[in-house]
């Protein structure tokens, strides 16, 4: 690798909208962002169950076959 041509790899401060605080090593000193762990549906398991079927079950639907 050439030599002062890389950004400096550090450790850099993490915080969410919600609040929520960590460390992680970035090229940056802070980063900024909307959404983490903390508060994403997925992870904290208010995700809404959508259920969604097939062709041919809508295919069926429409045509009121079994």
């Amino acid at each position: 690798m050439k030599e002062a041509i890389h950004p400096k790899y550090q450790t850099a401060k993490v915080t969410c909208v919600c609040g929520n605080t960590f460390e992680t090593g970035s090229t940056r000193k802070e980063l900024k962002v909307e959404i983490c762990s903390n508060c994403h549906p997925f992870y904290t398991g208010s995700q809404r169950q959508v259920e969604v079927g097939g062709r041919a079950d809508r295919f069926r639907k429409k045509y009121g076959l079994k």
